[in-house]
């Protein structure tokens, strides 16, 4: 089973990647963030052409912002939205949905930014991953959460750490927060496999931040043992964040049992550029 997440920040502008990239890849279950629509524009925009691909899916989505899919070729049972008793920002907004498919219960998230640290939006950030272990907590034992994290989970996992200091995304509640997530029994599938290798999944649109390979890793797969424990390959489609008109995030990609393409590895193309010295780049806005 090869199982996909990515970002793709607004999926009607990303519908000329999306649906040939379904088509190149092939994964089975495919889990979207920042779809942006509402769930019967999701529908009237996509269903056809997922179906004609032998896709269900189960979205949970409102205009303009937000918005979360899981398209499946192996099933979609017991579909779930939110997460129960979650925290609102002031209301429930669509950041979660999860179903089971081929016998492994998916989490799709889209974690809230957290904005600046120690903000309402911040203290909503912490409050919702508390909520979110604690579904996950109570869930079965083949499981997997996946998606926009919008928390890199160390140091090595951004381009420069002095770049990012006073933003969000790696202050230590953040971290945290994801490794309490993680407590509950879920592993990190890709910095198993590459654990010493500069991976990224992110990169600001501007600046030139991808052809500079300045970006962080925010998109993550945390699978439970028996599911990491099936992982034959690991890794991030980084030729999906080329060409004309990508997502600013990559596809993130797990295959299970078998992998068709080889363990191709985070490098797909090869970094542009050369790790950027320390301190020589600043961000051009927060991620």
């Amino acid at each position: 089973m090869r199982i996909a997440t990515w970002n793709v920040n607004s999926v009607k502008q990303r519908v000329p990647r999306l649906l040939p990239w379904l088509d190149e890849r092939r994964p089975d279950v495919v889990c979207l963030q920042e779809t942006k629509l509402t769930d019967e524009a999701f529908g009237e925009l996509l269903n056809e052409e997922l179906s004609a691909r032998g896709y269900e899916s189960a979205v949970y989505g409102e205009a303009a912002w937000n918005g979360v899919a899981i398209l499946s070729k192996v099933g979609l049972e017991d579909v779930v939205r939110g997460i129960p008793d979650g925290p609102g920002f002031p209301e429930p907004e669509a950041r979660a949905v999860s179903a089971t498919c081929g016998g492994v219960r998916f989490t799709c998230v889209y974690v809230p930014n957290g904005r600046s640290p120690g903000s309402d939006h911040y203290e909503y950030k912490l409050k919702w991953l508390a909520a979110l272990k604690d579904m996950v907590a109570a869930g079965p034992e083949a499981a997997v959460v996946l998606g926009d994290m919008n928390i890199a989970p160390a140091d090595d996992d951004v381009f420069d750490p002095d770049a990012y200091i006073g933003q969000t995304h790696v202050t230590g509640p953040e971290r945290e927060a994801l490794t309490a997530l993680q407590s509950v029994g879920l592993r990190d599938v890709i910095r198993e496999r590459w654990p010493d290798e500069r991976v990224f999944t992110y990169w600001d649109y501007r600046a030139g931040m991808f052809h500079k390979d300045l970006g962080m890793r925010i998109d993550l797969i945390l699978a439970t043992g028996p599911v990491a424990e099936r992982r034959a390959a690991a890794w991030v489609d980084r030729q999906a964040r080329k060409g004309s008109g990508p997502s600013d995030h990559a596809p993130v990609m797990l295959d299970l049992d078998t992998a068709p393409d080889g363990d191709i590895g985070p490098m797909v193309p090869p970094p542009s550029a050369k790790p950027a010295k320390r301190g020589s780049h600043r961000l051009p806005q927060a991620p």
